[in-house]
């Protein structure tokens, strides 16, 4: 019903805007005009969870990992297969929206809120800026990327203390974030009437062009999606885990389903542990582990996802990103990625600390939040294939010690 309702405001808010900008009815442009401080409160709204969310969640993830030491092996393997295949994800999308965006009309949206573009800093300057001497000032200020690693940091520090202890910190987290997720599905359930206050008044603006440059995107997250899945998974699967891609696509149908249909590589799990221990032939030791862990850390669809959403957003506002600022996206889009909540299109919600990195407009969120039901199926499902190709890897690999 929600996504729904979503779409409804997104379509509405399209019809509005096209039909002020074509006719120049003064009725709709005055409708487009008047609804804008509604779209202003509903990303007020954004802006509020975002940082108590985003830290909730990530103490809570890294945390729970306890000390890393303990993971082993298979533990060692799996993270070091998370981070490796992270950044050709995030570079992939990143590259793919960069070309896609050849073929987009020219369109600039104006700035929300008296955003300023800062300074660009050097790539010395932003690893400095990573280390915060006040989080608390962090926080305040929204400088969400250097609370992100202060809260990594404290994080696998907490993960070293005694089980007791460790788990009271992790249970009052997930409380937190128990609630603020409850807090991010009633700010969902205004997006219909945030997406029209910001969608009317852009497109009456801008008219086809803006309608023209999010299909472009859509297709280019569908594209670099393929490109992933050819040019990463498959080839792994194929000369690694010795499973060619006819086995592995047939083998996984069920799951990807699931997690394409409710958006949700967790609702899948069930299926995802039957599927990779039946069909690919994965041990139970290794799909128990390694499954459950992939739905909740592991997202390279949504990585994707998000890098390409960025550039699509500083072309949309013409924000220049420059060499150290790319670096600052990928570095800033891989650490949310690992963490992104399970909340409805919550890799939309967590792009900030990239945004914040470029100094792109928030605002921003609304164009990729109302068209996001058909990304956030592919980058789903994809998902979903990265966590089950990563415990068929790290099973093949770990066969010595299971024998």
């Amino acid at each position: 019903m929600l996504n729904k309702l979503i779409a409804l405001g997104l379509v509405l808010g399209l019809a509005v805007g096209l039909g002020a900008a074509m006719t120049g009815n003064t009725v709709l442009h005055t409708i487009a005009r008047e609804s804008a401080p509604i779209g202003k409160i509903f990303i007020n709204a954004i802006k509020m969870v975002v940082i108590p969310l985003v830290v909730s969640v990530i103490f809570a993830s890294i945390a729970r990992l306890g000390d890393p030491r303990k993971l082993g092996k298979i533990g060692g393997m799996t993270l070091a297969f998370y981070w490796i295949t992270l950044i050709p994800a995030i570079i992939i999308g990143m590259t793919v929206m960069t070309i896609g965006l050849r073929f987009a009309p020219d369109i600039e949206l104006p700035s929300v809120g008296g955003t300023t573009i800062p300074k660009l800093q050097s790539i010395m300057d932003f690893i400095v800026g990573l280390v915060p001497p006040n989080p608390f000032a962090a926080a305040a200020d929204g400088a969400l990327l250097p609370l992100i690693v202060f809260t990594a940091l404290f994080a696998a520090a907490a993960g070293t203390l005694e089980k007791e202890r460790r788990e009271r910190m992790i249970a009052a987290a997930e409380d937190i974030s128990d609630a603020l997720i409850k807090l991010v599905w009633w700010i969902l359930w205004l997006a219909p009437f945030g997406i029209f206050g910001l969608i009317a008044p852009a497109t009456a603006r801008l008219g086809w062009g803006l309608l023209q440059s999010l299909g472009i995107f859509i297709i280019c997250v569908f594209v670099g999606l393929v490109v992933l899945m050819l040019c990463v998974y498959l080839p792994l699967l194929f000369f690694v885990g010795k499973i060619g891609p006819a086995r592995f696509l047939k083998g996984t149908v069920g799951a990807a389903t699931v997690a394409f249909s409710t958006t949700s590589t967790a609702a899948a799990i069930p299926v995802s542990l039957e599927e990779t221990t039946n069909n690919l032939g994965v041990s139970e030791t290794v799909a128990d582990l390694l499954i459950p862990l992939g739905a909740s850390m592991y997202r390279p669809g949504s990585a994707l996802f998000q890098g390409a959403a960025i550039v699509f957003l500083a072309y949309v506002y013409n924000v220049p990103i420059a060499l150290g600022a790319a670096g600052a996206i990928v570095f800033a889009t891989f650490l949310v990625s690992l963490t992104v909540a399970p909340v409805p299109s919550s890799s939309v919600v967590t792009m900030a600390p990239a945004l914040d990195a470029i100094g792109a407009p928030v605002a921003g969120l609304a164009l990729i939040l109302g068209i996001d039901r058909i990304p956030d199926m592919m980058r789903s499902c994809v998902n979903l294939l990265g966590q089950i190709s990563t415990a068929v890897l790290v099973d093949k690999a770990h066969i010595p010690d299971n024998e």
